[in-house]
């Protein structure tokens, strides 16, 4: 049985470049919306605030991606600040993603506007077939929880992670 030690954990680390933290931070990113994709299409339909945590992604995709490139073939000056947008996109979600599991726990209240979208009934009859059509999706229930968690606390953990991986890849690109 092989036992690693943190040396040994510190020498990985040494030999990864700021191009493939990058790629990692991308590909990890990518994996994770695509997980929130196939639970919506399994019928976990996201909140607003769910909704909300997915800009990150959205973003920190092609920003990892560039960062991928400019680390391989760009201009030095620009790796740090690349890395430091990551860090502070993945964190600022992180903390999103706590809030919105507070929410969900019942530990603080959240926002009153997460009652799904109603337009403007012309008429009564208008009115209540939207309430029949409409499904509200609640920022304060969870849909499912995976290990203990809603995938708003997993969101928490995996932008945690993000963030250090961005830390890290800034870190590698000053001292290169």
């Amino acid at each position: 049985m092989a036992t690693y030690s943190s040396a040994s954990s510190r020498h990985m680390l040494a030999d990864i470049s700021p191009a493939q933290i990058a790629v990692a931070i991308a590909g990890a990113a990518l994996i994770t919306i695509l997980g929130a994709w196939t639970f919506e299409a399994a019928g976990y339909l996201p909140c607003e605030l769910c909704l909300k945590q997915r800009w990150a992604y959205y973003a920190g995709i092609p920003f990892a991606l560039l960062a991928a490139i400019v680390c391989a073939q760009g201009p030095r000056n620009l790796r740090g600040p690349l890395f430091a947008l990551l860090a502070l996109l993945f964190v600022a979600n992180s903390a999103f993603g706590v809030f919105h599991a507070g929410v969900e726990w019942g530990f603080w209240q959240g926002p009153t506007d997460c009652t799904g979208p109603l337009t403007k009934a012309d008429s009564i009859n208008d009115f209540l077939k939207q309430l029949e059509t409409v499904k509200v999706v609640r920022c304060d229930a969870v849909a499912i929880r995976i290990l203990g968690l809603s995938l708003a606390g997993w969101n928490a953990i995996i932008c945690a992670g993000l963030a250090l991986l961005a830390l890290l890849g800034l870190n590698k690109s000053r001292a290169r």
